[in-house]
């Protein structure tokens, strides 16, 4: 008997070696990746004419960045412009390192020219495709690139590996300065100019002058299944992205991955990702890929053209073969919310999924529009607007305030008074027909930084209601520091009493950018265990210039692991 418990404590002993042994092991495979940004001005030429574009490292796009699960980034930025800039890695959790999260003015002050600041953060628990951006004004025009993250050492996708992974980046160009464009709305208070064009990894596509040269190509092979990383970069439209005769197997979306399911047509808000396998299953020929516009707001001026690339199998020799122009898809229209509601309706998570049940926070958030009156002291081309008005934008109808003093998480942290206040309201101050006639006295929204403190490690549950004012329209709000689920969405005004029937606590999907419906709502659930302090946004930016968003301050809990990690000491000084 001693013999055995003895054989029996070794191999217990045993055990608990093997599970160190594994431990140290995934340590020591996970790598840390060091890059050099450097945001500068660069020769670009699209559509005939060269201009002097904010890229970093010179490439429009810029970099693809790819790690695994587990893995640290860190990338030194060095500001080369002539504009303030800042860095957010659209996605990632930042558990902890809410200072490398990037939006300017509330995790951080802003990376002036000439200046420089590294960003340090680990990727935890998360796979599929995220992206980079400037979060600084409308630098994101052109200063953005993919974030690629594979699974750990040793793992695998959960469908069967791809031959090949194509980044697609869906984007949106401006025929001019994109800064002058944001900066003469601002001024006016009118709409800013539309783009000129959309890009898909940079290039317009030979639809437009002076671009055939340069359309992008996706090689594929017959009888290969393939991976297309679908992002959209663009700055202030929503986009249908199909690609002829070829079908979608949807199968992640914002580095969470879905049960898959088949399309011939995908939208996405700014904001967001979709990874979708492809077959080479067709005649061996070139089929355009091509996204445009999905336009809910009425009446609103918008960008209507198509931008393509070209789906290329490899055995078609090129150029001689290719005087025939490429196979055409069919697009959505516009305006085919349909469409994009059956789309969103099919996202299921491939399994049961925890979502928080016992709600501690019950949110009710309006977004939309506003028309502010114009001041005493403007003159009438300042107010240019609808009736001599200024537009603007705003969620429970406060729009949001950034600081130019400190950042919110420097505010918050080092308690510095006067920065913000805590007092966002939980529901909007009046209560109205959202999505029907709106009084014009709630036209006018309320100017602050206002909070919305969240003890650490409460169960919130929001719900994102569309209105009217001015026109209604669909809104991809992004929530900085989380993933959140989306249980349900709908139209119409939000009714707790029957729409509660809605809700999907099985199997719903994880994101980062819900797709608000035009006339309609969403409701999200999420965990708050992530202190510090994080913007929820609207991703179209002319939105977001207006004021179309606000902060959680997530209070920190017991212990230094559910707190906020000390400021890195290149922090940025305002």
């Amino acid at each position: 008997m001693e013999v055995i418990n003895r054989i029996f404590a070794n191999r217990h002993c045993s055990f608990f070696l093997l599970l160190l042994l594994a431990s140290a092991m995934s340590l020591a495979i996970a790598k840390t990746h060091h890059h050099d940004f450097t945001v500068q001005a660069t020769k670009v030429k699209r559509l005939c004419k060269t201009h002097n574009s904010i890229t970093v490292n010179g490439m429009f796009p810029g970099p693809t960045l790819e790690v695994k699960n587990g893995d640290t980034l860190v990338v030194k930025v060095v500001n080369r412009a002539r504009y303030n800039v800042t860095i957010h890695w659209h996605g990632i959790r930042q558990m902890r390192t809410g200072w490398a999260d990037g939006p300017e003015f509330v995790t951080q002050c802003p990376i002036r020219p000439g200046g420089s600041y590294t960003y340090r953060f680990t990727i935890e628990g998360q796979e599929g495709t995220l992206w980079w951006h400037a979060h600084s004004s409308w630098l994101r025009a052109t200063v953005y690139g993919a974030l690629i993250i594979h699974p750990r050492e040793g793992s695998s996708y959960p469908f069967s590996k791809p031959k090949r992974e194509t980044p697609i980046l869906l984007g949106e160009w401006w025929d001019t300065n994109p800064i002058d464009v944001v900066r003469e709305a601002t001024r006016t208070g009118a709409a800013p100019n539309i783009s000129d064009a959309y890009t898909i990894n940079g290039q317009p596509g030979d639809l437009f002058n002076c671009s055939s040269k340069d359309t992008t190509i996706v090689p594929i092979d017959s009888g290969e299944t393939n991976l297309l990383r679908v992002i959209n970069a663009a700055l202030n439209q929503p986009l249908f992205f199909t690609i002829a005769n070829h079908k979608f197997t949807v199968v992640g979306a914002d580095a969470s991955y879905l049960k898959p399911f088949t399309t011939s047509v995908i939208m996405l808000g700014p904001g967001q990702t979709t990874d979708v396998l492809i077959s080479g299953d067709q005649l061996p020929g070139r089929y355009y890929m091509a996204a445009r516009a999905y336009q809910s707001a009425q009446n609103a001026p918008f960008d209507n053209t198509t931008t393509t690339a070209i789906l290329e199998y490899k055995s078609v020799l090129c150029p001689a073969k290719c005087t025939k122009k490429p196979f055409m898809p069919p697009l959505p229209a516009y305006n085919d919310t349909a469409t994009v509601t059956a789309f969103s309706r099919s996202f299921r998570s491939p399994r049961k999924v925890e979502v928080p049940t016992d709600i501690d926070e019950n949110l009710f958030f309006t977004i939309g529009l506003g028309l502010n009156n114009c001041p005493k002291n403007f003159r009438a081309r300042r107010c240019q607007g609808p009736n001599g008005t200024r537009f603007t934008a705003s969620m429970n109808n406060v729009s949001f305030v950034f600081p130019s003093k400190a950042s919110l998480l420097q505010a918050y942290k080092q308690k510095i008074p006067g920065v913000f206040t805590t007092d966002f309201p939980a529901k909007p101050q009046v209560k109205f027909d959202y999505t029907g006639n709106v009084s014009r006295s709630l036209f006018q929204p309320a100017r602050g930084t206002k909070l919305y403190k969240l003890k650490y490690g409460s169960r919130v549950q929001i719900v994102l209601q569309d209105t009217s004012i001015v026109t209604p329209e669909n809104h991809p709000i992004h929530l900085h520091g989380y993933d959140f689920y989306i249980i349900a969405e709908g139209f119409g005004n939000f009714n707790p009493k029957t729409d509660k029937s809605k809700f999907n606590l099985v199997d719903p999907p994880m994101r980062n950018t819900v797709a608000v419906p035009v006339n309609g709502w969403a409701v999200i659930r999420f965990v708050a265990d992530n202190p510090g302090v994080w913007l929820m946004h609207c991703h179209l930016d002319v939105h977001i210039t207006w004021g179309l968003a606000m902060a959680f301050l997530v209070e920190e809990g017991i212990g230094i692991l559910q707190s906020v990690e000390p400021p890195p000491a290149d922090l940025p000084i305002c």
